[in-house]
């Protein structure tokens, strides 16, 4: 675990060295805190997708899966039926894994009705975020609160939402700040995540 310099003189957290997507996925989003309904949703379908896989191969066919599932719209995937299972099974940019696709849809129907309980997906997975911001001594791949959403997520009838599959979201969406000490992003993220949690959301 170690920080890079980049040929643009900024220095950033070891696996953003390269490529460009990369560096551009970790300066502009990655543990930036996220609030927005849509955007929770499908970064948790994307890192079920990412099980067994890279980030990067995800990444560089987001568009397609924005594309292939309305964008991440909550309703409208909730609503998907067969014909749309068997077209994404045949969508070649996205990763065709028929467990993974209809994974995708039920959890956009527990997705409502978690809304539906706590009013925002966002206000249910805030209140699992990490109020402590120090810089990450080491960086594990699930913790006793991924764990713990996890469990309770499953019990709602989610799935592909692992601890580590949930530690991966909590790191991308903010619910933690694991830029390591010296990394340019870490400070913004940190401000960021203050002002949340002091104002709420």
């Amino acid at each position: 675990m170690d920080l890079t310099t980049g040929d643009d003189g900024l220095t950033r957290c070891w696996w953003a060295a390269e490529p460009e997507l990369y560096r551009t996925y970790h300066d502009t989003e990655w543990g930036l805190p996220v609030t927005e309904d849509r955007r929770l949703f499908e970064k948790i379908c994307l890192e079920g997708f990412q099980a067994g896989l890279s980030w990067l191969t995800i990444l560089r066919k987001r568009p397609n899966f924005r594309a292939g599932f309305a964008d991440f719209e909550i309703h409208d995937v909730a609503a998907f039926g067969e014909d749309d299972v068997s077209r994404l099974l045949n969508d070649s940019g996205i990763v065709r894994h028929q467990g993974k696709i209809r994974s995708t849809i039920n959890n956009a129907q527990r997705a409502l009705e978690l809304i539906e309980a706590k009013g925002t997906l966002a206000t249910y997975f805030w209140e699992w975020a990490d109020p402590i911001d120090q810089p990450p001594a080491g960086i594990a791949a699930s913790t006793d609160a991924s764990s713990a959403i996890s469990k309770d997520l499953k019990g709602r009838g989610w799935s592909f939402v692992g601890p580590t599959t949930i530690y991966a979201f909590m790191q991308s969406m903010g619910l933690v700040n694991d830029h390591l000490d010296g990394c340019h992003v870490r400070e913004t993220c940190a401000e960021e995540r203050r002002l949340l949690l002091s104002h709420g959301l």
